[in-house]
């Protein structure tokens, strides 16, 4: 999952490092920057007992930087071509994501199913 969210953050540097100046600056700075809070989150997810609520914290960012990729390319600041070529990887990353949060999810029911019935 690291190295997946780790080649996008690279991609998405190179791509933005070819963006008009007006765009570097503000779109392509926000997706950098959207890109290592996915880094951060990875990290806080892996260290943390309580997964579910920075599962969703991440979720929740990569859908922003999603919608960043499809406005540059949108305005033309990419190609089509660039664009498949992060979506491959960001694929990846939302299938791997939302079947960690499933199943930590899962993990936190069956724990407080188990807890209520001790009682």
């Amino acid at each position: 999952m690291f190295a997946d969210v780790y080649a996008l953050t690279v991609k998405v540097f190179t791509v933005t490092q070819e963006f008009p100046r007006e765009y570097k600056f503000t779109l392509g700075q926000d997706m950098k920057r959207d890109c290592l809070v996915l880094l951060r989150s990875i990290y806080r997810i892996n260290k943390s007992r309580d997964k579910a609520e920075h599962l969703e914290g991440f979720l929740d960012d990569f859908e922003l930087l999603r919608l960043q990729v499809r406005l540059a390319t949108d305005m033309k600041l990419m190609s089509v071509g660039k664009q498949a070529d992060l979506a491959v990887v960001m694929d990846s990353i939302g299938r791997q994501i939302t079947g960690w949060r499933n199943a930590s999810v899962k993990a936190g029911v069956l724990a407080v199913t188990a807890v209520g019935s001790e009682q």
